[in-house]
This record gives C-alpha cells, structure tokens and sequence, in this order.
C-alpha cells in the first residue's frame, strides 16, 4: 500500500472550488486547543455561485489524511483529477452550493483506508478486497477490485458553528489489476468486467456506508456515494463514474446509472470522434494557435462528456518559448481563439507550458474567462 503526494491535485481542487476568492469570512469553532479553547474557522468565498466556499482554519486549507493511498500502482495521472472532480460535481446534486461549505474528508484516517483497500485476511478483517485464491495466473487470480477512497465532507452552520452536514464517498474500481508475480518482477495484469466492477462497487459501496454509520461524526447525515472506474495506465484520459447513490440517513438508496466519457483530442489509434462537430472545431483551434507561433510544441485536450454532450475541455498547449512579452501576447491570443472556436458551453481550463515549468491559464467557467501569466523567474 502506498501513499502519492500530490500538490497539483491539491492546487487543482482549489481552483476548481474558488474561481476566484472573496472575502475571508470569520466565525468560532470550538477545537479544545489553545489558551482559549477556539480555533478561528474561515470560509474563502467564491464569486462563482456553481462552486462551493471552502471551510478554513486558522487561515489554513485542511487536506485530508487519505488522498493519494491507493491499493497499488497506477502511474496514469489522469486519474487523480477524475477522481476529484467528478465526485465534487456529483456532490452538487445533493448539496447545494448556497447551502453546503466544502472541506476536504477530515473523518477517515489513512490507517484505517489502508485497511479497507487492503485484501481480506486473519490480519486484516477489515479488507475489502476478496482474500487471495492463491493463484498468480492473470484468468484465475482474484484480482485487486478496490483502489482508491476519496472522502468530500460539506458543513453547515449552525449555532455559530460550522458542523458535518454532509459526506461523499468515492469508491474507485479497477478496470485493470496490475500485480506481479514476485517483488520487482515483470508486471502483469488481469482485466476485470464492467459486471464485475459494477457488482463489487456496489457491495463496498454498502459495507462502507454501514461502517461510515457506526461513527459518531456522522451518525445520520446523508451520504453521497460514487463508483468511479479507473483509466489504465496506457490512455490519455482518466477514468468516470458510471453509478451513484444516496444513503439519506440508513443504507444506500437506488443506483442511477451515469453515461460520462471521456476523449482525447486529436483522436488517437483511428478512433472516432464521440462528437465529430467538438473534434472539428478542436481541430481548428488547434490550427489557429500553431500558425500564430512557430514554436508551438503541441496542442492537445481531455474532452469530458454526458453521453455526447460536451461538458468541459481540458487542453495542454506545449511551447518552445520563453520570454514574458511572448507568453503575454500568446496567452491573450489563446483566450481569444478559445471564445471564437471551441465550443461556447463548455467549460475550458488551457495549461500553456514548456517541457519543465507552467507559463499561464485561461480557464473558462460558466461562459466567464479568467487568464494568469505566471511571470516569476
């Protein structure tokens, strides 16, 4: 079992949250530390109403203990942002953006998901892997189901205190267990069916709830749970959630089914388009941008559908350049580009960088352009 750090999916799921920041808003908190007993608890305001105010202390973002453990490898970095994002905005169903404060997952503790991530055994009763058949083929193996836990927790104020008023769960699915056969040997993998994932899912789905009950903090506040399933390590997208559900006090309510996909563009090895119309016009931003410079590396892009309508787009533009006045002038040609050829219902979050460092942002939320040139030596 192992634990990733990941400042860019910490930095990523700040800006998701807080297109841009407000006023820092005070109230207390009782903490039982310090010589009064209170820790000052803020929330940083967004002035996009479709995100959610972030719960603070002491001026400080709290990340949470379990992001980043998984059951094993999986060097796609796609994932993670998936992963994050696509539970956040099944979050938005449940929990209103007016009524709920987002905090990363403070209940869960890395030990304790190690555990669960963990195969079922004498030493570990808490796993919620199948235990181990004892077989290393690829078609007889029991395979690894359960990767990766995400905890979302959202607050409410009450009686001047902001309390736990809401949780979302995501239980990532492998569609790929990578293993070997002995410690830094070859790596093989087993492939598991979309039946699989969707029938395991749903039972860890159901004994996390019943666990996540059995503790106080939560007791019975509603509980939104996502199955997610895992790109492979060979793609260029990350992976979607395919069902979720709500426990509203007790056990899980109904699935619904998600049709959420993902594409890279330009397409690669003869696939089709999922919307040949976003492909073409994708194309011709592409085109646009790359005759404005002659150094420009590559222009590629994670287009995030729901069945064939296109959600948001996120594009990596590779440069060769390096002066401010080039980053400037390009940065405002791409944003300009951006608002005459892609799309206009998407929303957009355009990386420009060179091979070892980030020159600037344009994102575009709900229909709203926001542009930083990153300026520092």
């Amino acid at each position: 079992m192992k634990k990733f750090v990941k400042a860019t999916a910490l930095l990523l799921m700040c800006s998701l949250l807080l297109t841009a920041c407000g006023n820092l808003q005070d109230s207390s908190l009782s903490s039982g530390s310090g010589n009064s007993g209170k820790s000052t608890v803020q929330t940083a305001s967004s002035s996009d109403s479709s995100s959610y105010d972030v719960l603070m202390s002491n001026g400080k973002y709290k990340t949470s203990s379990i992001s980043g453990v998984t059951a094993a490898d999986n060097n796609n970095q796609f994932n993670s942002r998936s992963f994050e994002s696509g539970l956040l905005n099944l979050s938005k169903k449940e929990f209103s953006t007016n009524s709920y404060v987002f905090q990363e997952g403070q209940v869960l503790t890395s030990s304790v998901v190690t555990d669960w991530l963990g195969r079922k055994s004498d030493k570990n009763p808490d796993g919620l892997n199948p235990k181990s058949n004892g077989s290393t083929s690829p078609t007889k193996r029991e395979p690894m189901y359960f990767q990766q836990m995400l905890e979302e927790d959202y607050l409410q104020k009450q009686n001047g205190k902001y309390k736990l008023a809401g949780m979302s769960i995501g239980i990532a699915m492998n569609k790929i267990d990578y293993y070997q056969k002995k410690q830094y040997g070859a790596t093989y993998k087993t492939t598991i069916s979309k039946e699989d994932q969707k029938s395991q899912g749903e039972r860890i789905a159901k004994e996390v709830v019943k666990r996540l009950r059995k503790i106080n903090k939560v007791g019975n506040i509603p509980i939104v749970v996502g199955i997610y399933s895992v790109a492979p390590q060979d793609t260029l997208v990350g992976g979607t959630y395919f069902q979720y559900s709500v426990s509203k006090s007790g056990d899980l309510g109904s699935w619904k089914e998600l049709n959420y996909r993902n594409q890279v563009l330009p397409t690669v090895n003869n696939e089709s388009a999922i919307n040949s119309g976003d492909s073409d016009a994708f194309s011709n931003f592409k085109d646009n941008i790359q005759d404005y410079f002659p150094n420009i590396a590559g222009v590629t892009a994670q287009a995030h559908y729901d069945g064939t309508s296109l959600k948001s787009m996120d594009i990596t533009v590779n440069t060769q350049f390096d002066g401010l006045a080039q980053i400037t002038s390009f940065t405002q040609f791409v944003q300009q580009s951006a608002s005459k050829y892609l799309p206009s219902d998407a929303d957009l979050d355009i990386n420009i960088q060179t091979v070892d460092k980030q020159q600037s942002v344009v994102t575009r939320t709900d229909g709203k352009f926001f542009s930083h040139i990153y300026n520092a030596n």
